[in-house]
């Protein structure tokens, strides 16, 4: 298929994916500027103004206004992040940043998370524009730099530092929502209306260091490494929110499973099923070891780093009880910390979201849910923006996309972004 024959929202995606925004975290990132600049670029295009803000060098945020045709209404903000996490290129199929277009497919790093969204967010806007139309109220476009690394350089930054941007909006949408999951022999769509809270926490063991030939019980790696299997080993127990209450309700009465059993409803899931699974309970898995400096030293510490995602509301809880299972010898450090969110499915916004996808894939459920992960969403909170999560995506029930979420492979079907930007398109008409 030529460029000409593509869609529109494909090339769009294609070529941010081609810019590498890899985030390693720390504040070392790359590319941010470059895809903010496209975007930029394209949105001028289409005779919106543009504003940016780089609160350190290179770490480029990107906001426009579009007029609604009912400026009286609260404003709608779109918001996506440009930075991607890291690719193993030697892992991949394809070259993670060459937007590799094959069996039916658009391939790369961000195809999921999140360029698929950026750009059906733009092409949506276009299509509207370009046909003389609005949306119904003031949209506010956002492209945030570091999302990756909990938005520090971003959305946290943004919101911080530039509030204004954000005027006269009370709702938002963004990713890791509104896509297609099996339900069974069924299917149905997820809409996110909440994410579980965020703790980056280090373990550190101390010891004493010696040579690495003697008897010495003292190791601080030996100490650390019976610390982290005990956390990484912990089965954490179901504990159901609303939210998540009414995901297995609805799951139950597609597939006829028992709700009382919820990891039992998530295996009607198929792919999904890990990731609905992690919804409904707290999740502590160790993600890097640090320690020595050379083979026969035994070093006097040693540090690793622990993903913990909790329920909204159970930061403190579950803080503690890490300590008891790591054992008050091990110290906890705080790295990053961020609010957990939980908004009731139900109101004007929603009911439009549910109508666009009923509009475009009719009979199909929509069901609430509860992102295991976190998103940009938590930042605009703090204005009191309330975020919902809807990329929407009809997808094949044997496609393994939550899966590819920080993932190998990733890649989104060129349909089901043709279906997305539709999507968007319909419900900023009609919201």
């Amino acid at each position: 298929m030529s460029d000409a024959q593509l869609p529109e929202v494909v090339r769009v995606a294609r070529d941010l994916i081609r810019y590498d925004t890899t985030n390693y975290g720390g504040g070392n990132a790359k590319g941010e500027r470059e895809a903010a600049a496209y975007v930029v670029t394209y949105l001028e295009a289409l005779g919106l103004e543009t504003q940016t803000y780089e609160p350190v060098p290179r770490r480029t945020n990107v906001v426009a206004r579009v007029a609604g045709a009912n400026p009286h209404k609260p404003a709608l903000v779109l918001h996506g992040h440009l930075d991607v996490v890291p690719a193993v290129a030697e892992d991949w199929s394809v070259d993670p940043f060459a937007g590799v277009i094959q069996d039916g497919m658009l391939w790369g790093r961000g195809a999921v998370d999140m360029k698929n969204m950026n750009a059906m967010i733009l092409t949506a806007v276009a299509e509207l524009l370009r046909a003389g139309e609005k949306p119904e109220r003031d949209l506010i476009l956002a492209f945030f730099s570091d999302e990756e690394n909990g938005g520090v350089e971003g959305s946290a930054r943004v919101v911080a530092d530039r509030p204004e941007w954000f005027d006269g909006a009370t709702e938002a949408i963004s990713e890791v929502g509104g896509y297609s999951i099996p339900v069974g022999e069924q299917s149905a769509y997820l809409l996110q209306v909440g994410e579980k809270a965020l703790m980056w926490i280090t373990l550190t063991a101390r010891g004493r260091a010696g040579h690495g030939s003697r008897v010495h019980p003292d190791n601080a790696i030996t100490r650390l490494t019976d610390a982290v299997t005990r956390l990484g080993r912990t089965n954490w127990p179901v504990e159901l929110t609303r939210t998540t209450t009414q995901l297995l309700a609805g799951m139950s009465e597609i597939c006829g499973a028992d709700p009382s059993d919820p990891d039992q409803v998530a295996t009607a899931a198929g792919p999904a099923e890990a990731f609905l699974a992690s919804s409904w309970r707290t999740t502590t898995n160790p993600t890097g070891l640090a320690a020595g400096y050379k083979h026969n030293v035994i070093p006097d510490a040693a540090t690793a780093t622990v993903d913990v995602r909790v329920l909204p509301g159970q930061e403190d809880r579950v803080l503690a009880e890490i300590q008891q299972i790591v054992g008050d010898d091990i110290e906890i450090g705080m790295f990053h910390r961020d609010i957990g969110l939980e908004i009731p499915f139900e109101g004007e916004l929603v009911d439009a979201m549910v109508a666009a996808l009923g509009r475009h894939d009719p009979g199909v459920p929509v069901l609430p849910y509860l992102l295991g992960a976190g998103t940009d969403n938590k930042s605009l909170a703090e204005l009191g923006i309330a975020g919902y999560g809807f990329a929407p995506l009809k997808l094949p029930r044997e496609l393994d996309f939550t899966g590819m979420f920080h993932g190998v492979d990733e890649r989104v079907p060129l349909d089901a972004l043709v279906f997305g930007q539709k999507v968007l398109a319909d419900l900023i008409r009609s919201y």
